[in-house]
């Protein structure tokens, strides 16, 4: 799919499938065309070529049949002042033939105590867990949510991947748009790193992690002598550093548990073992040259 404004190139040739039942990860800095490609797949946006198929059916030519098949929770969603949640609910379900039982959503999401609160009054985690509410109450088969903690302290964000979790659980596929890459790390199944409106990378976190070839670090400390050789041998292992009493062992693999072995071999034993595991952000690093939390670029 390919996607511009005026000059300006927001979605670059991007291609990918998301698989029945997964929660499929998007991620990439502010502007890297992350949310045209959902609002894309959508319906909201047109592409300037390219195709998308939502479960066989064009987003743009059949916006009524996918409109039946996608949830969306978009970005930025607001509503009047005064709404109720109830009412918000009773609105959306209007939308659809078939909707779901949005007092069971409530229950699900914990908003059931929150009926007759107006909209202004609500939390944001409350507002949130109204808009995946909002999203699922078409009994959709994919739900679209988009950098859905934003905004929210720690502990509310926690509770929301737990929903999220949750909706998958119940069968419904997730793609989740997201900068955050803890985030992107605990729930999804697969990732794709966009970045300038192209897929840097798209693969497992933990696969991500691998292709980008991260090195991971192993410190400790020793109160008796060891030849550097007992781990510089090691095939995990690039390089060791002794300054003191003080280890730093860097290597790829499993680094912790072969330095572990190596030093129990050795009938050495160490105090303030540590294992530095490369993360998600190290790989995205690696693939697009700049920091997750980047700002640059323009609006997606």
């Amino acid at each position: 799919m390919h996607k511009s404004y005026g000059e300006h190139v927001a979605v670059d040739d991007v291609s990918f499938t998301v698989e029945e039942g997964e929660i499929f990860g998007i991620i990439g800095s502010n502007g890297a065309g992350k949310t045209t490609t959902v609002e894309a797949v959508a319906g909201l946006v047109t592409p300037d070529s390219g195709s998308i198929s939502v479960w066989g059916h064009d987003p743009v030519k059949d916006r009524a049949a996918v409109r039946e098949l996608l949830g969306v929770q978009l970005q930025e969603s607001s509503f009047p002042d005064a709404i109720k949640v109830s009412e918000a609910l009773e609105l959306y379900s209007s939308f659809y033939r078939h909707p779901a039982d949005w007092r069971e959503l409530t229950r699900l999401l914990n908003l059931t105590d929150k009926h007759n609160m107006r909209y202004k009054a609500l939390s944001g985690g409350q507002k949130q867990r109204l808009s995946i509410a909002l999203a699922l109450v078409g009994n959709p088969k994919i739900a679209i949510l988009d950098e859905l903690t934003t905004g929210l302290d720690p502990q509310a964000r926690r509770d929301t991947w737990s929903l999220i979790e949750q909706v998958r659980d119940r069968g419904i596929t997730i793609i989740l748009v997201t900068h955050f890459m803890d985030e992107a790390e605990r729930l999804s199944d697969r990732i794709a790193v966009i970045d300038r409106g192209r897929v840097a990378a798209l693969d497992t976190p933990a696969g991500l992690v691998a292709q980008a070839g991260a090195a991971q670090q192993v410190s400790f400390r020793l109160s008796q002598p060891l030849e550097k050789s007992v781990l510089a041998e090691i095939p995990e292992v690039t390089e060791v550093k002794v300054s003191g009493d003080q280890w730093v062992v860097t290597g790829r693999g499993e680094l912790l548990s072969s330095v572990a072995g190596a030093l129990a071999r050795a009938e050495v034993v160490a105090t303030e073992l540590r294992g530095d595991q490369r993360s998600l952000d190290d790989a995205f690093v690696t693939f697009t040259g700049r920091a997750p939390e980047s700002t640059e670029g323009k609006a997606d």
